[in-house]
């Protein structure tokens, strides 16, 4: 009997862990956002204060409108074309509000550092490439 209780907790608590593991991404808000590509802007570039906030500014709206846009895509389906496009605009229209304070040798270095930032995209598909 004591073991069957033991085996049913283990189970439970092995059910309990894997749930967790499974959910509980939370994203960061948009001043998370911000905060980290000022940590990297200020490290790369120095900008001075008047310059270093009109950059936080167009992050903090980039990333509200992102989230904003992404959110009604969502909403309405989730078409995965209407995303890509969204993104792309906007990311333009962000990447033209820095030309106006970063340099060209700056932006292409904000390019590298905003291509390292993004997340790995790992094979999340089911099978490995074992060779059976």
């Amino acid at each position: 009997m004591k073991k069957q209780i033991l085996v049913v907790a283990v189970a439970a608590l092995f059910s309990v862990t894997a749930a967790n593991a499974q959910g509980g991404f939370q994203r960061k808000t948009p001043e998370e956002r911000v905060k980290t590509v000022h940590e990297k802007m200020d490290s790369a570039f120095h900008l001075d204060a008047a310059k270093q906030k009109q950059v936080d500014d167009i992050f903090l709206n980039f990333y509200k409108d992102s989230d904003k846009k992404m959110d009604e895509i969502r909403g309405s389906g989730g078409d995965r074309d209407a995303m890509m496009a969204a993104r792309k605009q906007l990311t333009d229209d962000r990447d033209a509000k820095l030309k106006g304070i970063l340099t060209d040798a700056q932006m292409t270095t904000w390019k590298d550092i905003e291509a390292s930032m993004r997340p790995a995209r790992g094979n999340r598909g089911g099978g490995g490439g074992g060779g059976q």
